[in-house]
């Protein structure tokens, strides 16, 4: 008999699936996972017999971590590998504050296909259970303590395994459990225009961020072709819906590429699509990755960028960028050991 895995599941589904007599009991499994329980043996307020029938019928975690690469800035990023052999990537970030981030994958590889980033290259195996989702959090906690913020932007486009997403969010969420603040919870799309309806009509109550990277059509459509099905103007009245009905900021993204989308004219077309929409920026240097054909952009290209944008008025953030020599950096996910950083 396969057994059942207990991550993806809230207490009253532990009770169901174990065929517990008494539902106090899923409650208290849920618990023990949630304080950092790695085994049914460290549940001490179960019969010893019930500890050993649960470990025939069920497992905690369906994965594994497979390697742990540390940055010296701090960030870590662990491989993880799942029941299928397949391998997905999460990483730690810490800023300046000492807030921790975990940013958490949703797919095993992607279908996006960004020009500018790695993960893109890999192409796409399947979307992750609840379950796997929710044991990369869980691991980075074991590995780095307790988490502040959970981001839904490591490998995959998350609107496209939604519901996953949102069974994750409903058991980190849980005052039973772990019981993550919402309003520590950020999902990443690139775009996609019928996730952001469904998001804001059918919650769960989160911050959105889009990766917008240029506000150029043209340009937008051959970096991301994400953007043939879900053009900017509807993207734009998609952004404009969700603030307006959840009462949240949205954040647009743009990884900066040398001579790509750090013109004037760029930042122009990013000042115009933003106009008229509660949102902030955010800008971050792009990272290398070698087999990808662009650039770090110049201090001064992105020093003149935010310059502009922020004489338009926009809340402009420059993020620092973390983890790059692991691979953990934004756009690199996908990569599997210390060695493939290294110039």
């Amino acid at each position: 008999m396969e057994k059942i895995t207990l991550t993806g599941l809230l207490p009253e589904e532990i009770t169901e699936r174990l065929e517990l007599k008494q539902n106090f009991r899923g409650v208290q499994i849920f618990k023990w996972i949630y304080s950092g329980a790695e085994s049914f043996d460290a549940m001490t307020n179960l019969s010893k017999q019930a500890r050993t029938t649960l470990s025939e019928k069920a497992h905690i975690f369906s994965s594994k971590i497979a390697q742990v690469l540390k940055d010296p800035d701090g960030t870590i990023k662990l491989q993880i590998e799942l029941f299928d052999g397949r391998a997905v990537e999460t990483v730690l970030l810490t800023d300046k504050e000492g807030r921790k981030t975990a940013c958490v994958s949703c797919q095993a590889g992607c279908p996006m296909q960004c020009a500018f980033c790695m993960t893109g290259t890999l192409g796409f195996a399947r979307n992750l259970t609840p379950g796997e989702i929710v044991e990369q959090f869980l691991y980075l906690e074991k590995v780095a303590g307790k988490l502040d913020n959970i981001v839904f932007m490591g490998m995959g486009e998350p609107m496209l395994n939604l519901e996953g997403i949102r069974k994750a969010i409903a058991v980190l969420t849980d005052k039973r459990g772990r019981e993550l603040s919402g309003r520590r919870i950020t999902l990443s799309t690139s775009g996609i225009i019928k996730g952001i309806y469904d998001l804001a009509d059918n919650g769960p109550l989160i911050r959105l961020a889009v990766s917008l990277t240029t506000a150029d059509e043209e340009l937008r459509t051959r970096l991301m072709p994400v953007n043939k099905t879900n053009p900017l103007p509807e993207l734009k009245k998609a952004i404009t819906y969700y603030a307006e009905k959840t009462g949240k900021r949205v954040t647009l993204e743009a990884a900066l590429m040398k001579g790509v989308n750090t013109t004037k004219e760029s930042a122009e077309r990013l000042i115009d699509f933003a106009k008229g929409a509660d949102v902030n920026v955010n800008l971050i240097p792009w990272n290398p990755v070698k087999t990808l054909d662009f650039e770090e952009p110049t201090q001064k290209e992105v020093r003149d960028f935010v310059n502009q944008l922020e004489r338009a008025g926009l809340n402009v953030t420059l993020r620092t960028r973390r983890g790059q020599k692991i691979g953990g950096a934004c756009g690199q996910l996908g990569k599997t050991s210390e060695d493939s950083y290294r110039s």
